[in-house]
């Protein structure tokens, strides 16, 4: 039982949803540890009521119309926003999981979270320490312990040419290869580092150490 005299958590709920909006307030009225300050539908709205409104927690969704939930978390961390991010969702791909950790969600539980483990995931992600579901938590162990297949010296000289802003034809001609030949390396490139554009493989490179600034 939470004690009277203790400061209540001020949370924020982010989802496109009101039904799902009203389900989570619901969770948490009546609770003296607790109180929901606001509510929004997208991301962009999410980042507004979070400078106004300054919560502990933000309970963020992530795909929503507009400004999607990573979208709100990078940007709610450039803007030095002191909120923790917990991340509820129905999606647990990496696709979805690995975004959203990079960008600074302190953790990342999915919608079938009982009310108990939900308010507890709360109070822990407002002393700053970080909360995952089981099968997410998985996901992760897993991309540590089977990291994504390396690139190859040739595909490591083809993304660092990419990255200073060669063209495929551009590419071809520095490394006497034919631009179909880089064509093929680049979507294996692609593939290795689950992306879908040059700027996402060089972005993606440099995260993992595959690229440094000066050249590596």
């Amino acid at each position: 039982m939470t004690e009277p005299s203790q400061t209540p958590v001020r949370l924020l709920i982010a989802d496109d949803h009101p039904i799902v909006r009203d389900g989570i307030r619901g969770m948490f009225t009546g609770d003296p540890g607790f109180e929901v300050v606001g509510e929004a539908a997208d991301g962009a709205r999410a980042v507004e009521l979070a400078r106004a409104l300054d919560p502990d927690v933000i309970l963020m969704d992530l795909r929503m119309p507009g400004t999607d939930g990573v979208a709100a978390i990078k940007e709610l961390a450039r803007t030095g926003s002191r909120a923790r991010v917990l991340v509820l969702t129905t999606y647990d791909t990496d696709r979805d999981v690995l975004p959203a950790i990079e960008a600074g969600a302190t953790g990342y539980l999915l919608k079938d979270t009982g009310r108990d483990e939900l308010v507890r995931a709360v109070r822990t992600a407002a002393r700053g320490e970080a909360v995952l579901s089981p099968s997410v938590a998985t996901r992760l162990l897993g991309q540590v312990r089977t990291p994504a297949a390396p690139l190859s010296a040739r595909e490591l000289e083809i993304l660092s040419l990419i990255a200073e802003g060669a063209t495929n034809r551009e590419v071809a001609a520095r490394l006497f290869i034919s631009e179909a030949t880089v064509k093929s390396h680049v979507l294996h490139i692609y593939a290795k580092l689950d992306v879908n554009d040059r700027a996402a493989a060089v972005a993606a490179a440099f995260r993992r150490g595959l690229l440094t600034l000066d050249g590596g």
